[in-house]
């Protein structure tokens, strides 16, 4: 009986460890979380396909588990946001803004859904004078009509985490458009016969339009309506041929304190010699870089033009569209413009497609001056008849404009930003004595009357 007792013991413990070692072959172990430890859990493969069901974000890794926590140290990152419900559709595009305070620099963000396992690790490489001011986060094409939280944060250079931010975010059903009468325009401007649009130029015609964006920052918001006079201006961005035959004119690149062109940075693209200017080969028709405002001014004067005042620029990047995030619709790729890295420098004029008004590249390439005084606040008390920030009038900055000193405007976005930056309604702002090799300008002209 003995000999039985010990055989049956000895059947049930290899049983045992059979099962144990079977429940070990399916465990998997998690990728490593900064911030935390790694642990073996039950095989979860499908778990990140619940986040991307409900949301995408471009250049993110989807990761299984639990979402970092925040890191408590006095030197941990905050972020902060005044968010609201946000409200979108199936295949739109929302995005959730923070500002960021840290002692180290951004190094990443991290975007989940409540109740869904998994998060979006989008590490950022950018400049930490350029940080974000908004994640963009995509509605997939096949999204059901619901609502859910999403939770993002932001993370350091030195893996330490942020608190939590949360907004709810509405997937509508797709609107049912009712057709619309034909929008009756203002009657066309009459051109004295004589005065034709000059060449390199195109017609801006007279009229209203809508201005600005509710959907990321606060400097564009109020959006409003602003009439504006018909004016001309420049189809390309000044080429660096172009401005190298204007300092060959004034024989000079500077004037009294006023650095016009800055040719000693390594990245200059026209040079000095012997009293004469010339552009290196392949850059010839390449937007002119490193002109500071004071040169773009003093270029416009010299050609007889002027720089477009901030609501000039905006009507005639838009090209008739309205409330329209780039100049042919709400979604960029890299066929349409030069942005985002995908070149890494400049781009002849004209490389890419012209907007509904005949312009090129006002999105991207780079980034143009504007002749108004940048004020955050303007929209919010802007004239509605040609407005004009920081003067009474454009022909006071323009008949006084060396002595000039505050921020001006600057738009458009260039080769190296993100699709954020090179929206129609996106601001920027440089003193007139900045330079930089993503900075250069074109020009406008008004319609005599």
């Amino acid at each position: 009986m003995r000999k039985y007792y010990w055989l049956v013991i000895s059947i049930l413990m290899s049983c045992i460890v059979s099962f144990i070692a079977c429940d070990e072959a399916n465990q998997m172990v998690k990728p490593v979380v900064p911030g935390t430890d790694s642990e073996v859990v039950e095989d979860d493969t499908t778990d990140t396909n619940a986040l991307q069901n409900r949301i995408n974000i471009e250049g993110a890794t989807a990761i299984s588990g639990a979402r970092p926590t925040p890191s408590t140290a006095e030197t941990a990152p905050t972020i902060q946001a005044d968010v609201a419900d946000i409200n979108t559709s199936a295949g739109g595009t929302v995005n959730l803004p923070f500002e960021y305070s840290g002692e180290n620099n951004l190094a990443g963000c991290i975007v989940c859904i409540e109740d869904v396992d998994g998060y979006f690790d989008l590490p950022y490489t950018g400049e930490p004078d350029a940080l974000p001011a908004a994640i963009p986060v995509s509605i997939p094409q096949d999204a059901a009509p619901g609502s859910f939280t999403v939770c993002y944060s932001v993370y350091d250079d030195q893996d330490q985490y942020s608190n939590f931010i949360t907004t709810v975010v509405n997937v509508n059903a797709p609107e049912v458009i009712e057709p619309t009468p034909p929008v009756v325009m203002d009657p066309p401007v009459v051109v004295d016969p004589i005065d034709m649009t000059p060449e390199g130029m195109v017609l801006i015609p007279a009229g209203e339009f809508q201005m600005g964006s509710s959907a990321v920052s606060p400097t564009e918001q109020p959006v409003h309506f602003v009439h504006i006079d018909a004016f001309y201006m420049d189809k390309y961005e000044v080429t660096n041929a172009q401005y190298a035959e204007f300092l060959n004119a004034k024989g000079k690149h500077t004037d009294a304190d006023k650095t016009w062109l800055y040719i000693e940075s390594q990245s200059a693209r026209i040079e000095a010699a012997n009293g004469t200017y010339s552009v290196k080969a392949g850059y010839e028709n390449h937007p002119v870089v490193l002109v500071s405002w004071y040169g773009a001014m003093a270029y416009a004067e010299w050609a007889g033009k002027r720089l477009p005042t901030e609501a000039e620029w905006e009507k005639a990047a838009r090209g008739g569209l309205t409330g329209q995030s780039y100049p042919w619709g709400d979604t960029i790729n890299a066929s349409q413009a030069n942005y985002g890295q995908s070149v890494g420098d400049t781009t002849a004029v004209g490389t890419y497609e012209a907007n509904g008004a005949g312009l090129f590249d006002v999105c991207g390439n780079v980034v143009e001056w504007c002749l108004d005084q940048y004020n955050p606040n303007f929209y919010a008390s802007s004239p509605t008849q040609n407005p004009i920030s920081g003067a009474n009038s454009v022909e006071s900055i323009v008949s006084n404009w060396t002595d000039v000193t505050g921020e001006r405007v600057l738009r458009g976005g260039s080769f190296n930003v993100g699709p954020l930056y090179v929206r129609v309604a996106a601001r920027g702002r440089g003193t007139p004595t900045v330079a930089s090799f993503n900075i250069g300008f074109r020009c406008v002209k008004p319609v005599s009357p």
